[in-house]
């Protein structure tokens, strides 16, 4: 049996928000929704504060904080008005990723390799507060090696290209996308950095993912809210557990 710890599955309550701004008010409430979350098994709840706060809005992520019982991800741009509010909310971990207002959501991975020099006093910022700091990019061999030698300890490879490879039935760019996560998993693990997953997984590519060795945490959140307006969010949750679970046991991870 593997060594390899458990997978993780953190849960994003972003598009709870979205359904609750297309109407104003409070509901229905994130918050609530995260609750909901790890009473079915979630590991930790994350939520993305955007600049234009077209979901997640600031008393959310406060409310968030005082309220949930696991760690809360903090998902921002690298701004100076981000970093403030996140030193002032002391999230258990902050990730880094790009964005762009007239995107509908965040489109790729950020180039750490680009922004380095922005990224290094902010990374240390973080850091020196005792905030876990992932950085969201793609699993490209320059980008996770400057993700090393910004000393973040984790980063999250986004998955959205080969995910919609595989929804749109195209089985060359999935296997290509699919061998970059496999050798960028590999490679991140091999540099001492934390490695998690997300964008764009559903049930199948959860469960498949999971049987990477190297991948400890998977952050789902728009496929889960989608399926929840059907099955339920408790149910949802405990499906793509199932999910996850199978996929480490074909391999002889441990759940």
């Amino acid at each position: 049996m593997s060594t390899a710890p458990p997978l993780r599955l953190g849960i994003n309550v972003d598009h709870v928000a979205t359904l609750r701004n297309a109407r104003g008010g409070r509901l229905p409430d994130p918050v609530r929704a995260a609750l909901l979350a790890i009473e079915a098994g979630a590991d930790g709840i994350t939520a993305h504060l955007r600049e234009d706060r077209r979901h997640i809005r600031d008393d959310d992520m406060a409310r968030l904080k005082a309220e949930i019982s696991k760690p809360l991800n903090f998902e921002m741009a690298a701004t100076q008005e981000m970093l403030r509010i996140s030193l002032a909310t002391k999230p258990h971990a902050v990730c880094l990723v790009p964005e762009r207002r007239e995107e509908v959501t965040t489109e790729g991975g950020l180039d750490v390799v680009a922004q380095h020099n922005v990224l290094a006093p902010f990374i240390a910022r973080l850091n020196d507060a005792g905030i876990r700091v992932s950085l969201f990019i793609a699993a490209d061999v320059s980008q996770i090696e400057t993700a090393a030698r910004l000393k973040a300890p984790v980063i999250e490879i986004h998955t959205g290209a080969w995910c919609h490879a595989v929804i749109d039935g195209k089985p060359d760019k999935a296997e290509a996308e699919w061998q970059r996560i496999v050798a960028g998993a590999a490679l991140a693990q091999s540099v001492g950095l934390e490695v998690h997953a997300g964008h764009g997984l559903d049930y199948a590519t959860a469960e498949a993912i999971a049987g990477l060795p190297q991948i400890v945490e998977l952050n789902i959140g728009h496929y889960m809210m989608g399926e929840a307006l059907f099955v339920g969010l408790s149910e949802t949750v405990r499906t793509m557990r199932a999910a996850m679970t199978r996929g480490r046991e074909k391999v002889g991870l441990p759940a």
